[in-house]
């Protein structure tokens, strides 16, 4: 009997993959032209899937499409953060507090911990980090809300990768990130959500500190 094989991904897929790679670990920055032929010529492919992946990352908030600029990584600012970050503070808490009181399983999270904490590199335990708070998140039981968390996943990502590149703060993170995982998994849903919520707010507001408040009503949660 022979097995089926895996599909290949299509071109398109493989560019918006790499393309958002190369933006989420800081290889292409911020304000930087991505230019069609370029990037063509770079993956080996005609400018047809090179385009079609940037009308996807556009429509995910990464890159920004410009009659008289072209096509540009998108610029991270303190407007960007806060607008970003209000909406994983309104959702992410919520969501991990209805995936801890359903006794949800939380081993994905667990596993992406481990990845990070063994990560070599930058992109490695940057990727490693996004995977943890989605494993929070997602068995919430409401796939609508898993879904809006998903659509600002990769804002979320641009803006952390340029905090990174100017301060490091892996160190700290991975710390709250186990405390967080510890409530959870204690059973402290209230307790895991309030972590939560002041690991995401300490630290937009330590790599943007002029984007001001944070969500309101949750002051308490700090």
């Amino acid at each position: 009997m022979t097995s089926v094989p895996t599909p290949i991904p299509s071109r398109t897929q493989y560019v918006l993959e790499e393309i958002k790679r190369r933006i989420l670990t800081g290889q292409l920055t911020p304000g930087q032209a991505l230019v069609e032929t370029e990037l063509a010529a770079q993956f080996g492919v005609s400018k047809t899937p090179v385009r079609e992946a940037l009308k996807t990352l556009a429509g995910t908030g990464l890159v920004v499409m410009s009659q008289y600029k072209g096509v540009t990584v998108r610029m991270v600012d303190a407007d960007m953060a806060r607008e970003v970050y209000d909406v994983r503070l309104l959702l992410e808490p919520e969501a991990l507090k209805r995936a801890v009181r359903r006794g949800a399983s939380l081993d994905a999270a667990q596993a992406a911990l481990t990845r990070a904490d063994e990560a070599t590199d930058t992109a490695e335990r940057s990727l490693a980090n996004r995977e943890f708070h989605r494993a929070l998140y997602l068995p919430c039981g409401n796939p609508l809300l898993g879904r809006m968390l998903d659509e600002v996943r990769d804002q979320a990502a641009l803006v952390s990768a340029v905090a990174w590149a100017a301060s490091p703060s892996w160190e700290r993170e991975a710390g709250e990130h186990r405390e967080i995982l510890r409530l959870a998994l204690a059973g402290d849903a209230d307790g895991a959500a309030s972590a939560l919520y002041g690991h995401i707010a300490s630290f937009v507001q330590r790599a943007f500190p002029e984007a001001g408040e944070t969500a309101p009503g949750q002051e308490g949660q700090e």
